[in-house]
């Protein structure tokens, strides 16, 4: 995190057990500790007023399987490519 901070000038916007959220222009990027990982994935978090449509919008399949969404009104997608994204409503907490 102190990169991101330090170095990169990004301002801290939430701080969970295991989470940094990051200010990143208009999006937030967030650095999770996993140790157990072996290599650095890249997840990107989306907003919408209706995560429902899009997904239809995106044409991209539910991926809820990865992780639970308990607190928040979304759902887990991937691009083409299977970076994964998070497209939820923004007045829910992450």
């Amino acid at each position: 995190m102190t990169f991101y901070c330090d170095r990169v000038g990004l301002e801290v916007v939430r701080v969970l057990d295991a989470s940094v959220g990051l200010r990143f222009g208009t999006m937030t990027l967030w650095i999770d500790r996993v140790p157990h990982q072996s290599q650095a994935d890249v997840w990107l978090e989306l907003f919408a007023d209706d995560p429902d449509a899009a997904l239809s919008v995106l044409q991209s399949p539910r991926r809820d399987e990865l992780e639970p969404l308990t607190a928040v009104t979304g759902h887990w997608t991937s691009d083409p490519a299977g970076t994964v994204l998070l497209v939820r409503r923004e007045s829910d907490q992450a």
